[in-house]
């Protein structure tokens, strides 16, 4: 994981869906709320570089994640600074974990995970505050971060791809920030 800076709100993600999410939610108390989200998809993986925010990685096709899930808090699911870009299966696995037990990207610090070379396993730094560190481990064995063969593959072929000089050094930093850092 790495460092995001909040993504600045669309002017017409209020009145897109926001509100009748809102509205939405007030009519049906119970139940998955409706996808009014999705269209500024696009806009929230532009904030992120088209990173996953998570794994640290290109994401071509991610989606929405709630940080706060909508199972833990459904009056956030329409709020635009509880949104993160991610890939879908991570959000998955992430599922209802209360956001209590997460480090948010938008929060943490630059350093605080490591990539070892030559394993490409992502690790916790010495960095990080010795009061996060659980919730760090957490995160990398919940969101399958640390050797998960999905991530691993995705990691070997940056990395090759660096090695191999089809990949410049900025280019690396552009789309696996992890892995560049540890080259």
């Amino acid at each position: 994981m790495i460092r995001f800076d909040r993504v600045p709100k669309p002017d017409d993600f209020d009145r897109e869906t926001r509100l009748p999410g809102e509205a939405w939610l007030a009519a049906n108390p119970d139940g998955r709320p409706r996808d009014f989200w999705t269209p500024f998809k696009g806009k929230l993986a532009e904030g992120f570089g088209n990173l996953c925010a998570y794994s640290a990685m290109y994401e071509p096709v991610g989606t929405v994640d709630h940080f706060v899930s909508c199972d833990e808090d459904r009056t956030r699911a329409y709020e635009w600074q509880n949104y993160r870009y991610c890939a879908a299966w991570i959000n998955s696995s992430k599922g209802n974990a209360p956001a209590d037990n997460l480090l948010d990207p938008f929060e943490i610090e630059d350093g605080w995970f490591e990539l070892h070379l030559p394993s490409l396993q992502l690790r916790v730094s010495a960095n990080i505050p010795h009061e996060l560190r659980d919730r760090a481990e957490f995160v990398l064995i919940r969101l399958h971060l640390r050797d998960d063969e999905r991530l691993m593959r995705q990691r070997q072929e940056w990395y090759r791809m660096y090695q191999c000089g089809e990949l410049t050094h900025d280019g690396l930093r552009r789309k696996a920030p992890l892995i560049a850092a540890a080259v």
